[in-house]
């Protein structure tokens, strides 16, 4: 069923997998080649890759082709600056326009988040951190700044190994803080907490260095993990 896989499928594994590491800053990307790896036909993998290119995954050099993007350290930088610009203005809209499912489940991680800091869980809770942003994004109720700020996310989890926090509880109560704002519809005390939230986590971010790509000819998409 090559054929009935789409490119959105792709691009979120593709994507994946750069930012994972498993295809490495400058490599190459070769459509027979990734079409052969994801069990899928040439067309949504060129599809996703102008995708990519458009987000700055990827990027087209002369003679070689599409190639994984090699960003310098004072980019990597920059996406850090852009994240303290952009996620308090994303918190402050979500104070203007979150719906009460958005609350109920950011409710819900702040909760998890709380017990599982108390128990020491740091995979449980890098992702319920992920999720606590993400959908602080989407409570924003712009269809922009949500692409934006999810992105912006990605890019920096390509760029940035997150050291294990030593302020595991107080960064979980700053979530709690920013939710109670954006309950409340306080944009800006919304924003100010979480510009605060931010710069205080900016210690725990080390800058990846490139790794060998990891070798996995032939690994069919999984559309279950494909985002929105």
């Amino acid at each position: 069923m090559r054929g009935h896989i789409s490119a959105h499928a792709v691009c979120t594994a593709i994507r994946d997998d750069i930012v994972s590491g498993a295809l490495a800053p400058g490599s190459r990307l070769i459509e027979d080649i990734l079409a052969a790896r994801y069990g899928v036909s040439r067309v949504p993998v060129r599809e996703a890759l102008r995708t990519l290119q458009s987000e700055g995954f990827v990027t087209t050099r002369h003679h070689a082709g599409a190639c994984v993007a090699e960003l310098t350290e004072q980019e990597a930088a920059d996406l850090l600056d852009l994240r303290t610009l952009v996620e308090p203005l994303g918190a402050a809209r979500a104070a203007a326009r979150r719906t009460s499912a958005h609350l109920k489940v950011l409710r819900g991680l702040v909760r998890l988040g709380r017990e599982r800091s108390r128990h020491g869980h740091p995979a449980d809770l890098c992702q319920l951190d992920g999720w606590f942003h993400e959908t602080l994004a989407q409570a924003a109720g712009s269809p922009s700044l949500t692409a934006l700020l999810t992105q912006l996310r990605r890019k920096i989890e390509w760029m940035y190994v997150m050291e294990p926090p030593s302020r595991v509880t107080a960064s979980w109560d700053e979530h709690g803080a920013v939710l109670d704002a954006v309950a409340r519809g306080d944009a800006e005390r919304a924003r100010a907490l979480m510009t605060a939230h931010i710069e205080r986590s900016l210690p725990v971010y080390r800058l990846r260095r490139a790794a060998p790509a990891v070798r996995d000819p032939k690994r069919p998409v999984n559309t279950a993990r494909a985002r929105a």
